[in-house]
């Protein structure tokens, strides 16, 4: 079976790399002086402090390996300066949701970029699948639990 491969801009590799910079550094150090400290108070059979700190370090290393995989089946892709005028991985993207006239603006990152209460959407999820490879004046309409939406696009950056 074939690695999954996650796509991303270069900033959001960046960002990835600089998590996983903290995490190994930081994250470890913390980690390891809770134990520490948790081991001061004795009996580790029913220390909750210690079960406590093991359940963090669990969960930082499986973030941890977690990123490596990442960043090593990491393809960057970003929108090419000639292509301003389509929307495309990196582009920042200003819609008008005509169900609402609200008008919303999103950044199109890969997967494990992607944070939609801050504005950006995977190319993978619905809205960023519909928004891919159209250009400003389109309208682009997105299957939604609650019916087909339909955005027209405002600005691409």
């Amino acid at each position: 079976m074939a690695a999954k491969v996650f796509k991303m801009t270069t900033q959001g590799k960046e960002e990835l790399l600089a998590e996983l910079e903290r995490l190994e550094t930081v994250g470890r150090n913390d980690i390891a002086e809770k134990l520490k400290v948790a081991r001061s108070y004795g009996d580790l059979s029913e220390n909750s402090e210690y079960d406590e700190a093991k359940s963090e370090q669990a969960k930082i290393e499986a973030r941890i390996n977690e990123l490596k995989y990442q960043l090593d089946h990491a393809v960057i892709i970003d929108s090419a300066e000639g292509k301003k005028n389509v929307v495309t991985m990196g582009s920042v993207v200003t819609v008008l949701r005509k169900v609402d006239k609200k008008e919303l603006t999103y950044e199109i990152t890969g997967f494990s970029q992607s944070d939609p209460a801050n504005g950006k959407i995977s190319d993978e999820s619905p809205v960023g699948m519909a928004l891919m490879g159209a250009k400003k004046g389109d309208t682009v309409t997105v299957e939604a639990p609650v019916g087909n939406l339909e955005f027209k696009i405002k600005d691409i950056k």
